[in-house]
């Protein structure tokens, strides 16, 4: 006989992914809830102890809204065309959201002292490792 989680695991909340993958945008609430951890209430969208307004999000047919979600929560919002899917990011409530995916000029020196300057990789994938030994 299996035996039962420990007390522990029990009261460990669960955890959410940072992105849900989605194939529609229009969610049962209860299936929204189990991805994100958001929980739609007559108050709002509720995530514990904070809850937002969100007039819209909760659709006529009881289903979800995404697109008014993502805008409520601050929640990017993109589709992969090729699989016809959906990513909904985390929400940058706290403020700290990316409003570009525009790099800023940087210029970094090479170890030989000569100035690189970033904007000469323009159109490719850049990975920029930084390390610090404090």
């Amino acid at each position: 006989m299996p035996q039962p989680p420990p007390k522990w695991a029990r009261l460990t909340p669960p955890r959410y992914r940072r992105d849900v993958l989605l194939t529609n945008l229009s969610p049962s609430p209860e299936a929204f809830f189990e991805q994100t951890g958001w929980e739609a209430k007559p108050e709002g969208l509720c995530r514990g102890e904070v809850c937002v307004p969100s007039p819209g999000a909760l659709r006529s047919d009881g289903k979800i809204d995404v697109a008014v979600v993502a805008e409520r929560l601050s929640m990017p919002l993109l589709r992969d065309d090729p699989s016809g899917t959906w990513v909904l990011g985390p929400s940058a409530l706290s403020g700290r959201a990316i409003d570009t995916a525009v790099v800023p000029p940087l210029s970094l020196s090479t170890f030989d002292g000569t100035p690189f300057d970033f904007s000469s990789l323009l159109g490719r994938k850049i990975i920029l490792a930084a390390w610090a030994s404090w």
